[in-house]
């Protein structure tokens, strides 16, 4: 089984000192979790600015960037070819998910299709409900939705058939399974949101799902693969 992590972030963070500062000591914790490969962002881009310049993520066969784009003239370049996933953070760079700036890039990554990691506090219900109304062919990936976010997130993925989520903070007794039985093994990915959030935690609970072998291997990395295809 392929294990990958869709949403990983490299480079310092304000919440303390992290092994993953830098490459080596991210891929020794991928190591140290049986973790294949990882998508990262760097936390200069999630935390700081993606438009000034940023230290460079070093081409790894384990480990696949991922820019963080924000729309509008004082936003950043239209993503370069071959970018397949990228990453939209409305509440940390303070831009409108939905107004006119972020539905034209939303609408510039589905005509490419690119998939979006959407951060579940960043955006919120009712922005990801717009997004995904205006722009169904959109691929969204929900990142970090937390337990306490199931019947919304339910909500949505009931309605929305592109909606994906990952389980790094979907850590409630059968909540992985239960997204899984509902609406398919295909619309959920493994991710930790790690140094932010836990990634044992995560891992953990993939060795230990109650699902069919080949779901839990379309989860643990399959998808993302897909994705990134």
């Amino acid at each position: 089984m392929k294990v990958v992590d869709a949403n990983r972030i490299l480079g310092p963070v304000p919440t303390g000192d992290v092994p993953s500062v830098d490459v080596p000591g991210l891929l020794a914790e991928l190591d140290r979790l049986a973790i294949d490969a990882a998508c990262v962002v760097h936390s200069y881009a999630l935390h700081y600015d993606p438009t000034s310049p940023l230290p460079d993520l070093p081409e790894h066969p384990r480990l696949f960037a991922i820019p963080v784009l924000v729309p509008g003239p004082l936003g950043t370049p239209s993503p370069a070819d071959g970018v397949r996933v990228a990453r939209l953070c409305p509440a940390e760079h303070r831009f409108a998910l939905t107004g006119p700036q972020g539905l034209a890039l939303a609408g510039e990554l589905a005509e490419r299709g690119i998939t979006v990691l959407l951060g579940w506090e960043s955006a919120g219900f009712g922005a990801v409900d717009r997004l995904a109304k205006e722009l169904p062919g959109l691929r969204i990936v929900l990142i970090n939705t937390g337990y306490r976010s199931l019947r919304e997130l339910a909500e949505l993925m009931d309605v929305h058939p592109g909606l994906r989520v990952d389980m790094a903070t979907l850590c409630g007794h059968q909540s992985v399974e239960w997204v899984a039985r509902r609406y398919g093994a295909q619309r959920v990915l493994f991710g930790t949101g790690s140094p932010e959030s836990d990634d044992a935690g995560p891992r953990f609970l993939l060795d230990h799902l109650d699902l069919p072998a080949a779901e839990v291997e379309l989860i643990a990395g399959g998808n993302i693969l897909e994705l990134l295809r």
